[in-house]
């Protein structure tokens, strides 16, 4: 059985850099992707939607790229829960926000630079232009997958984070993580 892909690899006015989309995503946090419309789903929904499923693979075939933004972005999440299983003790949603919002913004790795997991994978920036308008577009990113994700972690009100969700927190996707 495949692994799901994004329905963003057929955008066609999508910008890239190196070989990643810059998609447009809504949001309230300022930064350069452009605005979605809120009345359909973005990149971070599919990628909350996909990432439990897609979890399970450990290969996957890159169709386009926007599957490039969705490999970063499941490979983020997978980071946000294993931080959150780390904890000593189980965080209440304002600490889960502040931890992964804080998680969101620390200095990471971009396509090009020599400690990327998938430089294999991805093509490099053209210029360093580009490279700093694709780091700012996954910070906005990653601040706005963090938001959601604890939303979703959090949405049966008991206070803990879903055990169905954080069940997904020692699994890899395609064995790899950003993190160190």
């Amino acid at each position: 059985m495949p692994a799901y892909h994004s329905s963003f690899n057929e955008e066609p006015d999508a910008r890239q850099v190196g070989n990643m989309s810059i998609l447009p995503i809504r949001t309230r946090i300022r930064g350069p992707a452009p605005i979605a419309d809120p009345s359909q789903p973005d990149i971070i929904d599919e990628t909350l939607d996909l990432f439990r499923a897609n979890s399970l693979f450990r290969n996957f075939e890159i169709k386009g790229p926007a599957d490039r933004t969705l490999i970063v972005l499941i490979l983020f999440i997978s980071d946000c829960l294993a931080k959150l299983g780390s904890a000593r003790t189980v965080p209440t949603q304002i600490e889960a926000s502040k931890m992964l919002n804080t998680l969101s913004v620390e200095t990471f790795p971009i396509p090009g630079d020599a400690n990327f997991p998938l430089n294999a994978h991805y093509a490099q920036p053209p210029s360093r232009a580009d490279a700093d308008y694709l780091r700012q577009y996954l910070i906005q990113t990653r601040q706005e997958l963090a938001a959601r994700l604890v939303e979703k972690l959090y949405a049966d009100g008991t206070g803990k984070p879903s055990k169905w969700w954080m069940s997904f927190q020692k699994r890899r996707f395609m064995n790899r993580s950003l993190g160190s």
